[in-house]
């Protein structure tokens, strides 16, 4: 029988939570905005679940931002995945599994160009057999 092992991407495998502050530094820091956007970033993010054009609509009225949310937004899914990281540890678990027959795949939530590009800049993908994108299949996991 074959062993199969399913992850999760976003604070499984990689660390997005830091990620993000990273993003949210740049972005304060670009644009002139103090340490309470920083928070304010933080906290909305932790409390913001599901597609991220709301939270971009947001980010641009808190911050009386002229740029549009889709523009900001698309600025964010092209900078996350040169900020994202896997733990050493993790991805020696994983090559682990995989020198012991384990079969090995993704199942995350997101947007495919972003969550491909968090896979391939991480290395994740020299290590895993599949991914399944929610974004790609039209589903979304729970």
């Amino acid at each position: 029988m074959q062993r199969l092992a399913l992850f999760d991407l976003d604070n499984t495998l990689i660390d997005r939570q830091a990620a993000f502050h990273a993003w949210a530094e740049e972005f304060v820091t670009d644009r002139g905005l103090d340490d309470k956007a920083l928070t304010w970033l933080i906290v909305t993010d932790a409390h913001t679940s599901g597609s991220r054009g709301p939270f971009f609509a947001a980010v641009r009225d808190a911050f009386a931002l002229t740029q549009a949310a889709e523009d900001l937004w698309q600025q964010y899914r092209r900078r996350m995945p040169e900020l994202v990281s896997c733990r050493a540890e993790d991805l020696d678990a994983l090559q682990q599994l995989r020198s012991a027959g384990w079969r090995i795949g993704i199942v995350t939530n997101g947007m495919t160009d972003n969550q491909q590009g968090k896979i391939r800049r991480t290395g994740l993908d020299a290590l895993i057999d599949a991914w399944c994108i929610s974004d790609e299949v039209g589903i979304r996991n729970a």
